[in-house]
């Protein structure tokens, strides 16, 4: 059943449609195997370096397949709309990516995710293949939620991706990574809001409804709960709310240096992302935090979800340096 409300053609064709979309506007630099969903960089596995590989499902956008370039992710493979990969498409990846010094995969924490991505690591490491997980769990907003069991991984996982990218082309170990992607979960958190539900392509009503003046606070990139579902506020003070959860739960302090990033689930406008970061940025100034890297746009979307999400990654010299390395990939913005 085609959703009228959206751009598609038959909703099971969405993800292979996008990806091929995707190649044929970046014929230089990306490849699809059709076959398993995969997108990785052109010309496959360098033996060179450790492959940096990520897997989620779709609807996220541009997270992950955008983010497939050289400086951040060698391969990506989707799974359909808010579903993980199979098992067998992560397996598929880890093999054509593998190389003398292994891969290493990027994963966030949910359970479809988690057990498919587990299950592919245990079949490869039984061929020989040296691989290396990285687990990301920077939302603050509920301990447990309808598809995790702890923390959900969210818009951070961005800040992993571009500090291992970036460490793997300067020739990091799988160890090496590995430490790397765990520094980068250990110092980032985030948090979300959304003043609306989403549709997936296949349905044609929203996977939750907010009455007027309602918004979900600490909302899920799939549209899980929050903390609460609240009165909306002036923008100012829906995001020194947020703010205060996710600076207090590292927590930072003053002197911190920081990369501050102003998300946009699908549905919000980029003027509103501005001042949503306009407030953000002089509640940094206040505590003290030195803003060194900001990053205002949508980078782990909810289809057209009109909402965003805070994230704060504290940085040392390392990270700094990682972050600031070029990079080449469809998004453009790193």
């Amino acid at each position: 059943m085609q959703n009228k409300q959206k751009f598609v053609n038959d909703p099971v064709n969405v993800v292979p449609e996008m990806l091929e979309g995707l190649v044929l506007a970046n014929p230089d630099t990306l490849e699809w195997v059709p076959e398993f969903n995969i997108i990785h960089v052109k010309g496959g596995a360098d033996s060179a370096r450790v492959a940096v590989i990520q897997g989620s499902g779709s609807g996220h956008e541009p997270a992950h397949v955008m983010a497939v370039g050289k400086g951040m992710l060698d391969a990506a493979v989707p799974g359909n709309v808010f579903a993980a990969p199979s098992m067998d498409q992560c397996l598929a990846c880890i093999r054509l990516m593998n190389g003398p010094g292994g891969v290493v995969y990027i994963v966030n924490n949910y359970q479809g995710d988690r057990m498919n991505w587990d299950m592919a690591q245990e079949m490869a490491e039984m061929e020989g293949v040296k691989v290396g997980r990285v687990l990301i769990d920077d939302d603050v907003s509920v301990q447990d939620s309808s598809y995790t069991t702890g923390r959900r991984g969210v818009a951070g996982n961005f800040f992993a991706i571009k500090a291992m990218g970036a460490a793997s082309q300067r020739g990091a170990s799988l160890e090496e990574l590995v430490a790397m992607g765990e520094k980068v979960n250990a110092n980032v958190r985030s948090m979300g809001v959304s003043l609306s539900g989403c549709r997936p392509p296949a349905k044609d009503e929203p996977i939750f409804t907010l009455a007027d003046g309602e918004m979900e606070f600490g909302v899920g990139i799939h549209g899980e709960p929050g903390r609460a579902r609240l009165a909306t506020k002036p923008a100012d003070e829906i995001m020194a709310d947020v703010f205060a959860l996710v600076a207090g739960d590292l927590p930072l302090k003053q002197g911190d240096r920081v990369a501050v990033m102003v998300n946009g689930l699908g549905g919000t406008p980029i003027g509103e992302l501005y001042l949503l970061y306009r407030k953000a940025a002089m509640l940094c100034a206040e505590s003290g935090f030195e803003i060194v890297r900001n990053y205002v746009g949508e980078y782990c979307t909810a289809l057209e979800m009109n909402g965003f999400s805070l994230t704060l990654l504290r940085l040392d010299a390392e990270l700094e340096e990682l972050l600031a390395a070029p990079a080449e990939v469809p998004i453009r913005v790193f």
